[in-house]
């Protein structure tokens, strides 16, 4: 796609350009790391599935063809990594937590919205930050992935389609499902004022 930057910087690493592919790198590996923490919740095996679908994109730069969006085709890749990591049952419905067993922060809280100024709002960033990595440990393989790509990263339906090899009215039912899984998981944060407990 010409109007599509990272699609002519994969093309140029295809010609034998390897700073084009260090581009691309250094444009999506950070979210890459943060999209596989959505389905592994450990931070060294988000890094290691991150690394793996980008040796994934440079053995396919050969075959690489500019159909859709580059963002598209990596989630795509990314999406399908994760799934097949998930299915190998190690990581599956696991809930974060550090070595002390004190359930762990989402790979990047700064994607949650609004900044905590007092210790009360960090203490109900990070409850809100467990609950919502809770939630996608409890989703399903694809309403989560579709959950992910919609909520956090931004993909629209069709480019959801696209990633999931699905249709768009199956990606709203997904979507739909997830949602209202989400509404009951996170309904203890829609109050107007809610107390944090230690």
């Amino acid at each position: 796609m010409a109007s599509d930057p990272d699609a002519a910087l994969m093309l140029a690493f295809q010609g034998g350009d390897e700073r084009a592919f260090r581009t691309l790198f250094d444009r999506h590996g950070r979210a890459m790391v943060r999209f596989c923490h959505h389905y592994v919740k450990d931070d060294a095996r988000a890094e290691e599935l991150a690394q793996d679908v980008f040796l994934k994109v440079h053995r396919s730069a050969a075959r690489y063809q500019p159909t859709a969006r580059f963002k598209t085709w990596l989630y795509r890749i990314a999406s399908n990594h994760c799934l097949n990591e998930l299915r190998r049952g190690e990581y599956a419905a696991r809930e974060p937590a550090r070595a002390d067993g004190v359930p762990s922060e989402p790979a990047d809280l700064d994607a949650l919205p609004g900044g905590a100024t007092t210790p009360e709002e960090a203490a109900m960033g990070q409850a809100l930050a467990g609950a919502v990595e809770g939630l996608l440990a409890r989703l399903p393989e694809k309403q989560r992935a579709a959950f992910v790509l919609c909520r956090l990263e931004g993909l629209s339906y069709e480019e959801i389609a696209e990633v999931l090899e699905t249709s768009v009215s199956a990606v709203k039912s997904l979507l739909h499902r997830a949602t209202v899984a989400a509404a009951e998981a996170l309904a203890p944060w829609s109050g107007p004022e809610k107390e944090v407990r230690p």
